[in-house]
Formats: C-alpha cells, sequence, structure tokens
C-alpha cells in the first residue's frame, strides 16, 4: 500500500506532534501539513494537497470547527477527539451525503489505540479507493476504464473540443477523449457525484478537487490538465454568474 498524504490539525500542539510522531515513526503516513488553527490549515492544504485528514472538532477559536473543515474539504478523514459522539449526526451525514471513509478515535487514547485505529482506517480508505473508477465510452475505444479522481472537467463547448451532442473529458493523466453518448444529466448514474462534480458553466463540470484558484477579476477558474503535447499546463474556464458564489465557497 503506497504511504498516504496526510494533513494533522488539532488545537493542542502537544497532541499534534505526538500524533504526527507516531505517524511518522510507524511509517503510517506522509505528513504534509500539521496546523493548530483550521484558518492556517485551509490555506496550507492548497499548496501540500493532502489525500486524508486527521482533525481534531473542537479547534478552540471561533474561525471554523473541525467538522466545518472536514465538510468543505470533502477528503476521508478519522476524526481525533474528545466529544467524538457529540458529532455522530454530522459523521453519519458526512459519510452519507458524500461517500467518504469517516471514522473517529476519542481522547485520551494510548499510542497502541491510535495506531490499530489508523491501520484499521488506512486499508478501508484504500479499499475504497481501489473501487473509484468508471468505465466510459470514447469516440476512438469503448468501455474505457477511467479513475474518478484523474478526471479534471467534462466540456460541451466546440471551443473546447465537443462535437455534435458528444462531450470532451479532461484529465490529469492523458490526452483529452471525446465521450459518446454522454449527458451531464446522468453523471450521478455513472457514480459522478454532483458533490464532487459541479457545475460552473452550462459547458461544464469541473471536478472541485481540481480547481487551483478562482480569479475574480476574469470570473473564471484555473485548472491543470494534460495537453496534446503530453505534460500539465494550466487552464482557465469561465464561470457564469449562477455559480459564482458556489466557487468561491470552494475556494474560500
Amino acid at each position: 500500500m503506497l504511504i498516504p498524504k496526510v494533513g494533522l490539525l488539532d488545537d493542542n500542539k502537544e497532541q499534534l506532534l505526538i500524533n504526527q510522531n507516531i505517524l511518522e515513526s510507524t511509517g503510517l503516513a506522509t505528513i504534509v501539513s500539521a496546523c493548530t488553527k483550521a484558518e492556517v490549515f485551509l490555506k496550507d492544504v492548497v499548496n501540500t494537497q493532502p489525500e486524508i485528514l486527521f482533525l481534531d472538532l473542537n479547534l478552540g477559536d471561533s474561525y471554523m470547527t473541525g467538522m466545518e473543515v472536514a465538510f468543505k474539504l470533502k477528503l476521508p478523514v478519522l476524526f481525533v477527539s474528545s466529544n467524538s459522539a457529540e458529532y455522530i449526526k454530522d459523521i453519519e451525514k458526512l459519510k452519507r451525503d458524500y461517500d467518504l471513509c469517516v471514522d473517529h478515535i476519542t481522547k485520551p487514547f494510548t499510542e497502541e489505540e491510535f495506531i490499530k485505529t489508523t491501520k484499521r482506517f488506512l486499508k478501508e480508505v484504500a479499499f475504497f479507493k481501489k473501487e473509484n473508477f468508471i468505465y466510459l465510452d470514447f469516440k476512438s475505444s469503448k468501455r474505457n476504464k477511467i479513475a474518478i479522481d484523474s478526471i479534471v472537467y467534462f466540456s460541451a463547448d466546440k471551443a473546447n473540443g465537443s462535437d455534435s451532442n458528444n462531450k470532451q473529458i479532461h484529465f490529469t493523466n492523458r490526452k483529452s477523449e471525446t465521450l459518446i453518448d454522454f449527458s451531464f444529466s446522468k453523471m450521478e448514474e455513472k457514480g459522478l457525484l454532483k458533490s464532487n462534480f459541479i457545475t460552473i458553466h452550462k459547458s461544464f463540470r469541473v471536478n472541485s478537487n481540481h480547481i487551483k484558484a478562482y480569479h475574480k477579476k476574469t470570473e473564471s477558474i484555473e485548472v491543470e490538465v494534460f495537453t496534446e503535447q503530453g505534460k500539465l499546463e494550466s487552464k482557465n474556464l469561465q464561470v457564469s454568474e449562477n455559480y459564482q458564489y458556489l466557487v468561491k465557497q470552494i475556494k474560500k
């Protein structure tokens, strides 16, 4: 199993350091972000791009709770908190509405308990990730197995490569393809959740995990796509007025 990139958020500096040392010394995770404040953490993860979160729930400041951070980032999360029971309803909602791996361990806990809980949680995340793909028909080939995380956006805009009633799909790791018989209205039936693939324009459905920035001046988002030349390049997509608020909230 590949070692995941993890972001840690806990307002107790001592506990934060203990958790970080355990995860790194056991080789269970690579810590890419470790913060005591939600505001700092949310800015940091834009650059560090963790795959999994370990979050305290009550952070001792009024900016945001750990649960609010989880709902904003929509990543697999292990809550490490003394009051997990108070948030059971929210934990259930996070699992149900966003189809995420979510677990918790209640403070205080021993190092052995923390390691066992983490190992079980990481196994669940790894198993879930294996299933995170769909099959799509391209103009050039049928039934292609595609990792959902590799999809940056879908386009119905002729200027972006679409033709007739077909759509164009753009990736992080391969050249764009023309999709056959693909409808935006039936994306969820294929496993492409509206919570992940958001509407920014009548012609675009974008994987929110791949939005690098929102540019207010041009009212556009920035993404990176794999080009015909075989490299990743930045691309700006126009955001319609009706969807600007949603995008701003995501990149807040």
